[in-house]
Formats: structure tokens, sequence, C-alpha cells
């Protein structure tokens, strides 16, 4: 399973991603989830993928093929006027990998479904966030969905919905994903450290801040026990619930 989380701010996008995959209890193994793309000056494109392994792998190798060679697809992710149109090859690479691999066997497209968000900024045009759908069709954050999740999403979904605000700080907005991501990792271990994290910071159309968060990261340990002690606070401060009388 996998957790991806991506922030659209008045001036940044921030994209954080675990790293666990598994096949089975006993088949647990680590790989990146996120992979950007740049041209100095001219764009930034960030992808992170969850679904099935061998689709998101093939996915990201047709594209960074393309992207050097680009005689075998014009344009290119690095070559499309828009990001719109960028989303629009992604979409139709998923789809070309998953009708491929149904084509050699498997009865079901299921089985190499996968769900991508990719966001960043092209030179002359705002920054820009997709969600791409295992079926190829894509929508873009706008701010009423100023965010965008994919894989286990549920346990901090609610964390990002009551507290994300688009004129947090950086350090403000990271805080509230790491919360998310702790609340993910407590509740399911098929979500695992250590995370990726790539702040982009609007108009710059540079790569930006890149890092990995890891088991032994101070800042995140702080974060984590705070929150399981400021959630036993407040319950602890709410009316105890009485049962009715017969």
């Amino acid at each position: 399973m996998t957790y991806c989380a991506a922030l659209k701010m008045n001036n940044h996008l921030i994209f954080m991603s675990d790293t666990r995959t598994n096949a089975g209890v006993d088949n647990i193994s680590k790989f990146r989830k996120m992979f950007t793309w740049s041209v100095p000056g001219e764009r930034v494109i960030t992808l992170m993928t969850a679904g099935n392994l061998a689709t998101t792998q093939a996915v990201v190798s047709l594209l960074d093929e393309r992207s050097k060679a680009p005689e075998e697809r014009d344009p290119t992710i690095l070559q499309a006027p828009t990001l719109f149109q960028v989303a629009r090859l992604i979409a139709d690479t998923l789809n070309e990998v998953v009708n491929e691999r149904a084509e050699e066997g498997q009865d079901a497209e299921a089985a190499f479904r996968a769900t991508l968000i990719m966001g960043g900024q092209i030179e002359g045009m705002e920054p820009r966030l997709f969600l791409i759908y295992p079926e190829g069709n894509f929508i873009e954050a706008s701010s009423e969905t100023p965010f965008f999740q994919i894989g286990e999403t549920k346990y901090g979904r609610p964390i990002i919905l009551r507290a994300f605000d688009p004129d947090m700080t950086v350090e403000q907005a990271l805080r509230l994903l790491c919360v998310s991501f702790d609340s993910t990792l407590r509740a399911n271990l098929s979500v695992g450290m250590p995370l990726d994290v790539h702040v982009y910071e609007a108009d710059s159309l540079d790569e930006g801040a890149q890092f990995r968060i890891d088991e032994a990261n101070p800042a995140f340990s702080v974060i984590s026990k705070g929150w399981g002690d400021a959630l036993k606070l407040a319950l602890e401060g709410l009316p105890e619930f009485t049962v009715p009388s017969r």
C-alpha cells in the first residue's frame, strides 16, 4: 500500500510520499514513489505514484526514456507547452502500460491499476496540480479542492481537511503533513517510512528542497509525540458520555 499527499498553497506546492511496498506480510520492500523532472528556468514536474508497482515503474521509466530521447515521442513531458498536456501525456502512458500488461494474459486490468499525482510549473504559467485516475482521466486542484491524496488516504485525510489553509507557511504545512502521515503510519502497517518530501516554490522554476524523513528524524518524532499527547488532552477535556437511564 501507499500514502502520498500534495498541497497546492498560495506560494508553494508541497509533496510527501511514503516508500513502503508489500506483497503480503512477509514480502515488504522500500521503493521511491516520488519522481521529478526539470529544465532549470523553464519547468519543474513532480510525479507521485500509488498502485501496482510494476505498472508505476513502467510508467516512470517510459516518461524518463522519452524525455531523454524525444524522437520517440513528440512532445515529451519536457516539451509539452502546458501542464494540462503533460497530464494528458502521463495519462496516455498509464493507459498504454495497463493495456499492454492486460494483453499479456492477465484476466483483469484492475490488477495493473495505478493512481498518480502530478504537479509543477511551466515558465509563464501558474503552478498546477493534477490527480490522474487509473482509467486515464484526471482532475485539477482548485481553491475548493486544494490538495490531493492517493493510496491509503482514510486515516490522514480528516486531519488535512480540518486544518489545511493555503496561507500556511511551508513549516506549518510540513507539520500538518507529518501529522497526517503519522496517523496513517500508526493505523496501517502497509504504509512505512522513510518519507520523501519535495517543496517547490512558485515561480522559482527550480527543483527546490527535496529531502527524506527517516525513523530517526528528531523533528518528526517531536511532532508525532506532541500530536499523541494533544489528542489525549483534547479527549480528557471533552464531557464524558452519560449512559441514559432505563
